[in-house]
């Protein structure tokens, strides 16, 4: 092979879409290791010149249990809905997900915005981005689980389905990256989206379990409230490690199902505006 016949089969031809807009998903595996040093630069980023460093990701769920504990589970007098579970590992497991979620919604909806010089100086799939965001939250999430795990060793809590929990943890991922897509498409033509996310984020907050246990919901309102991803994940975290007293109920297949169409709503969305973020961002 010559010199000309090299550069050929080494040229990429970017031409625009039209109609339905492929996913070409099969590009996130060839750009795998892109994903890797974005997530590894955000972490780095984020903890650079610290004084406690990662200790701020157990100090934060743990203090805000705490605070939840007391007012809402001692002078709330708010029941764990949990066998043998005190308030405090309850309101710990429904911030566990909700952390992870929270993150990776408010990160990835402001990714494609934070990484304009790479966006408009080398292409690569822009997919790499937001999933990027996403995946460094991930680390945060391990950590914040170790926490959980000694708390619940200390109170004596065995956690009764573990092999269901990395259904869970997809399932919140896909929920965040779906919104996220959405948001961070959004963002990079109206920039006052990002003034909306966290208002979003805190609205959010309390239309999930977090606090409060889902059997507070009427029976009769539970499948329009399964439409909140977040209700079927947290629901699904306490089942599978504090042994709920109930089962979880066919709503949270309503999850489920809210969770596939986020994500695929938002990958079509994605892909079909990231022709123009080049020229607006």
């Amino acid at each position: 092979m010559n010199e000309q016949q090299a550069a050929d089969a080494a040229s990429v031809v970017i031409r625009p879409t039209s109609g339905w807009v492929p996913l070409r998903l099969g590009d996130l595996w060839r750009y795998r290791e892109l994903i890797y040093f974005l997530a590894w630069r955000d972490l780095k980023v984020r903890y650079k010149q610290t004084v406690i460093g990662v200790a701020w990701v157990v100090l934060q769920p743990l203090l805000i249990a705490l605070v939840f504990a007391l007012f809402f589970g001692y002078l709330g007098n708010i029941p764990a809905d949990s066998r043998n579970a005190p308030y405090v590992v309850f309101a710990f497991c429904g911030l566990l997900p909700w952390q992870l979620f929270a993150y990776a919604l408010t990160h990835s909806s402001n990714s494609v915005v934070a990484s304009e010089r790479l966006v408009t100086k080398v292409y690569f799939p822009r997919l790499v981005i937001p999933i990027a965001a996403v995946a460094s939250g991930f680390v945060d999430f391990v950590l914040v689980s170790i926490v959980l795990a000694c708390m619940m060793v200390y109170f004596g809590i065995a956690p009764h389905r573990v092999w269901a929990v990395p259904l869970f943890v997809a399932m919140e991922l896909a929920a965040a990256l779906g919104v996220g897509l959405w948001l961070s498409a959004l963002n990079v033509r109206y920039r006052d989206v990002r003034h909306t996310i966290p208002f979003l984020t805190q609205l959010w907050f309390f239309l999930s379990p977090v606090v409060y246990p889902s059997t507070f919901i009427p029976a009769e309102w539970r499948y329009l409230y399964g439409l909140n991803p977040m209700a079927g994940v947290i629901r699904g975290f306490r089942w599978a490690l504090l042994g709920k007293s109930q089962a979880l109920g066919p709503w949270i297949w309503v999850s489920a199902a809210m969770t596939i169409v986020l994500l695929i709503s938002g990958l079509y969305y994605f892909r079909r505006m990231e022709k123009t973020f080049a020229d607006v961002v």
